[in-house]
């Protein structure tokens, strides 16, 4: 695909005309694993045109067999402000619009306190809360600007509660969740929306492989500390996502829900 070059999106400036312009347009940050290609397909069932970053194999012949136009951005998973920023321009020259957005990142890091190192907190930073930062840097001016957008950042469940072996990760994911509210805040009379979604216990590859999960004893002992009993799939976890999204709620911003089966 063509590289696209940084650029700011304010009051004063034209836009490419839209492709189809009766169409959402969404930007979904990481199309190669977790929720990200099942939200993809969702959102096309929805109706929306996407921007999405590094899909998966096979991931852009679903959507456009689901009826959506798709912009394809690469080398966005290791979260920088210009691969943020390389998704909104895509956006922008293709369609000619952007009403949502969707980001999840990480860096999970464990062990006590008293064990951490700085390295691990700047490890942790980056992930967790750097990369939020520059995914809403890059699509909330054109949400301003257009006078309404739809911003779902995917956080964790550990940033609402105390998290025994995790405290750097429960403490970033918390600042990710706060930094959340507090742009929603700001921008929420240009009727822009933005909300945190914080999962945690997700049957997924990576999870079952940083938690051992793959061992069904292992995953018994897993799925005791979670209320409902069994891990959630990424197919319902995508659906509550989209209901965020997807143009037909508009009166809901600022908040944290916490996906994970009720532990938080």
């Amino acid at each position: 695909m063509a590289a696209f070059l940084p650029k700011k999106y304010d009051d004063g400036m034209d836009t490419p005309s839209p492709t189809d312009s009766s169409r959402r347009v969404a930007i979904i940050n990481n199309g190669s694993l977790f929720v990200g290609p099942a939200l993809a397909l969702e959102m096309a069932r929805r109706g929306h045109d996407l921007v999405i970053g590094d899909p998966a194999d096979g991931v852009v012949d679903a959507l456009t067999a689901a009826g959506a136009a798709v912009e394809v951005v690469t080398d966005v998973v290791d979260a920088t402000a210009e691969g943020y920023q390389a998704l909104v321009d895509a956006a922008m020259n293709r369609f000619g619009r952007l009403d949502a957005a969707v980001m999840f990142s990480g860096v999970i890091v464990t062990g006590p306190f008293v064990d951490a190192t700085s390295t691990d907190l700047a490890r942790v930073v980056r992930g967790c809360i750097e990369a939020p930062f520059h995914f809403l840097q890059a699509v909330v001016p054109p949400m301003v600007a257009a006078g309404g957008g739809q911003v779902l950042v995917l956080t964790s469940a550990t940033g609402a509660r105390v998290t025994p072996g995790a405290p750097l990760y429960s403490a970033a994911r918390a600042g990710a969740n706060h930094l959340v509210a507090n742009v929603a805040a700001e921008v929420a009379r240009h009727g822009v929306q933005i909300n945190a979604l914080g999962t945690n216990f997700m049957d997924f590859p990576e999870f079952r492989a940083a938690t051992g999960a793959d061992d069904p004893a292992i995953r018994e002992l897993i799925e005791r500390a979670v209320p409902m009993k069994r891990l959630g799939t990424v197919e319902e976890c995508a659906a509550m996502c989209a209901a965020f999204v997807d143009g037909t709620s508009g009166f809901t911003t600022g908040q944290f829900l916490g996906y994970s089966g009720g532990w938080a």
